[in-house]
């Protein structure tokens, strides 16, 4: 037993417990406290520079009521249609009215950290991150709302009829567990994307999917997993809206493509640019930008152009290679199925907000980027906080809370079935997921007899984590907790694969490269251990289609 382990736990209560520390965190716990809540945010780096919003410029979908309809019908398109008019109306309208509460009450017109419109992106409010971010840690600490910071939570606690109630992890600096007792849970945990080196992705190893999951909640759109971010060779800033403005080329010049837009994930221009990755070097180069945007686009994103500076290079004038980076669900679209419009995950006492909630309802099988990713943790965290206070408020009513009627729901990877492995063993597995997950050659474009050869393999790679699993001290409690959260979000996200047989926004499959009527669908999956597959129409389609009512494809 390690020093941590005989080290007294900090037992906490509290009425709302957030997990996370990025957008939707932070606003559903400004949400739940508003609405007279006690609450307690948990966050595995420090809440407001921690994960991909605090790394660069974000765009919110910020579109006036007289746009909407054309900016819905555009978001549906590019999602291959598997949209749902409510809940992008739902996400217009909270981003509308809630976005100016920070951004216009610090001073910046029409509620911009910038106070400009994005050029590249018609309706998306440009912001700053570490400004945003800053800002949202002011206003939680302020609202008496309690953080615990570099406190990553490991799992949830159930009661015995089911319902959550509360979470337990570790503290890192202090080298000791937590335990936090809540009459609600918001899982803010953002995405997965498999420790790819994406620009502050390192956070976002799918802990809530896996979390949620052993307490029996459903995952969907796990196979919209695949988005690849431009990168400077050797680098990991993966924002990729200057891109648009870029013309690439290959080794000896030939042009492979001018521009593209970042809403497809992989798609036309997209889909040349990293099948060319594949067989040789890629070249870019901001030509296409107007040198009176220059300037501009510096002021809008400043930490993007540092590895050019540092270099010695000037983007918009001279070639620069680039790679692909994987995004996987952050970029991506899958994620927790919720149930309702309050993002309840249908699980009594657990709620989910922002990246670590699927968002096919918004943007289908395209990438919500950085403008309907970025509002939808604006709702999602809205609605999350209020209905969780209002969940913590009744059972106080009633006095149904027995602080003592607890269980911790966690099990792979930390508490194994066999023997335990060596401490160090989550190296090994995390690096045998990332050989199936990262490659754009086996991830990007999909084939049915390369998904089941790297479903056998993470299949694998579970059951010895399942059997002996087990990190030693704090730190390695983390790693071996994350890396089975990593190995479960590529089981689940290739299951998916596997069940969409089509190709359909960034899903490209090489045995299926057409879109089958058939499977506009949601692809639901339940399950650890043995993972269940449901193929359940659209509830909302944004219009209707005569091929929702087609029988399901073979």
């Amino acid at each position: 037993m390690t020093a941590a382990q005989t080290r007294e736990a900090l037992e906490l209560e509290t009425d709302v417990l957030v997990i996370g520390g990025g957008p939707a965190a932070v606003w559903a716990a400004l949400t739940a406290r508003a609405s007279g809540a006690r609450v307690l945010l948990t966050d595995k780096g420090f809440c407001g520079s921690s994960g991909v919003a605090a790394a660069a410029t974000a765009g919110h979908w910020w579109v006036p009521p007289h746009k909407r309809d054309e900016a819905i019908a555009d978001r549906d398109a590019s999602g291959g249609n598997l949209s749902e008019r409510s809940w992008m109306e739902r996400v217009l309208e909270e981003t509308w009215r809630r976005w100016p509460e920070v951004g216009g009450a610090n001073g910046y017109p029409g509620g911009s950290f910038l106070g400009v419109r994005s050029p590249a992106r018609e309706g998306a409010m440009l912001c700053q991150g570490p400004i945003y971010m800053r800002e949202m840690r002011r206003r939680v600490s302020h609202s008496g709302v309690r953080i615990l910071d570099h406190s990553p939570a490991l799992e949830l606690l159930v009661g015995s009829d089911g319902s959550v109630r509360g979470a337990a992890g570790v503290q890192r600096q202090k080298d000791r567990p937590w335990r936090a007792r809540a009459g609600a849970v918001i899982l803010a945990t953002g995405g997965c994307c498999w420790r790819s080196g994406a620009l502050g992705s390192n956070v976002d190893t799918g802990d809530g999917y896996l979390m949620a999951a052993e307490v029996g909640a459903t995952l969907s759109g796990m196979e919209f997993s695949s988005y690849y971010g431009i990168v400077p060779l050797g680098g990991s800033m993966d924002k990729n809206g200057f891109y648009g403005a870029a013309t690439f080329s290959d080794v000896d010049g030939n042009v492979l493509a001018s521009g593209f837009t970042t809403t497809s994930g992989v798609g036309g221009a997209r889909t040349w640019l990293l099948e060319a990755a594949l067989h040789g070097p890629v070249y870019a180069i901001f030509d296409l930008a107007p040198a009176d945007a220059r300037p501009l686009m510096r002021a809008q994103m400043p930490n993007f152009f540092v590895a050019f500076d540092r270099h010695g290079i000037d983007p918009f004038t001279q070639r620069f290679e680039v790679e692909y980076i994987l995004e996987g669900t952050t970029r991506g679209t899958g994620g927790l199925r919720v149930v309702d419009g309050t993002c309840w995950t249908g699980i009594p006492g657990l709620w989910a907000a922002g990246d670590a909630v699927s968002r096919e309802a918004i943007v289908g099988a395209a990438s919500g980027a950085g403008a309907p990713n970025a509002a939808f943790t604006i709702g999602s965290g809205t609605w999350s906080g209020r209905a969780a206070a209002a969940h913590a408020r009744d059972l106080r009513a009633r006095a149904t809370i027995d602080s003592s009627d607890v269980r911790p729901a966690g099990r792979v990877g930390l508490r194994p079935s066999g023997r335990s492995l060596p401490g160090d063993r989550w190296r090994d597995l995390s690096l045998a997921t990332q050989e199936e997950i990262l490659p754009p050659a086996k991830n990007g474009f999909r084939s049915g007899p390369q998904l089941a050869l790297s479903l056998d393999v993470l299949d694998d790679l579970w059951a010895i984590a399942a059997d002996g699993l087990r990190g030693g001290g704090t730190r390695e409690q983390v790693w071996s907790r994350e890396t089975a959260s990593m190995i479960a979000s590529a089981r689940w996200a290739y299951t998916g694969a596997a069940t969409r047989t089509e190709s359909r926004g960034m899903h490209q499959r090489r045995d299926y490269p057409e879109s089958a009527p058939g499977l506009r669908r949601r692809i639901l999956l339940t399950g650890v251990d043995e993972i269940a597959v449901d193929v359940v129409p659209i509830a909302d389609p944004v219009t209707p289609y005569e091929a929702e009512l087609a029988p399901l494809a073979a």
